[in-house]
Parts: structure tokens; sequence; C-alpha cells
């Protein structure tokens, strides 16, 4: 299976205030899963194996819940192509060069 993007934006339905320490839990998860990954200021764009990144996604389900969330609306798209897709081919030239 070639490398491909997942973005994953986690909507916790919990009060206003609780809203960025239960994502900051899932972007933890995220970081502990080893794949690449860039947040944004609305949705995580991780690269990887598909089905590495569905588990994440799933995972992220149970995470958000477990940090009190009593419902949670995902938004995940897909980038997909049969010889594969990279963040850095997307938004490289972007970057800010040090």
């Amino acid at each position: 299976m070639p490398i491909v993007n997942v973005s994953l934006q986690v909507l916790p339905v919990v009060p206003e205030e609780n809203i960025y320490p239960v994502v900051d839990k899932v972007i933890e998860l995220i970081q502990k899963s080893g794949v690449k990954y860039v947040v944004g200021p609305m949705e995580t764009t991780m690269e990887g194996e598909f089905d590495t990144l569905m588990e994440i996604v799933k995972k992220a389900q149970t995470v958000c819940c477990e940090a009190g969330a009593k419902r949670v609306v995902s938004v995940v798209k897909i980038d997909y192509r049969p010889e594969g897709v990279t963040i850095e081919e997307k938004t490289g030239k972007y970057q800010t060069k040090n």
C-alpha cells in the first residue's frame, strides 16, 4: 500500500473550556504513533500507511471519550494516489527554511 495523507479534525462534545485539552490528547496519540504529521489550526494531517493512519483515527474517538467527551464528531480527509503522496510535495515550498 502506498504512502497516503489523512487529515483528522476532531470535534469533541465537551464544555468549551475543555475542547483544547481533549484535542491535545488526540495530538499526543498521533505524536506517540511515530507517523509524520503536521498540526494545523483546524486539523492535523498525517502521512503513512493507510491502515496505520485509519487505526489512529479509530483510536482518536476513544481518546476523546476517555478525556471526557460524551460524543465526538470527526472529519476525515484522505489523499490517496497509487504511487503515494507526501505532505512535503504539497506544502514543502511554503515552509520557512532557516
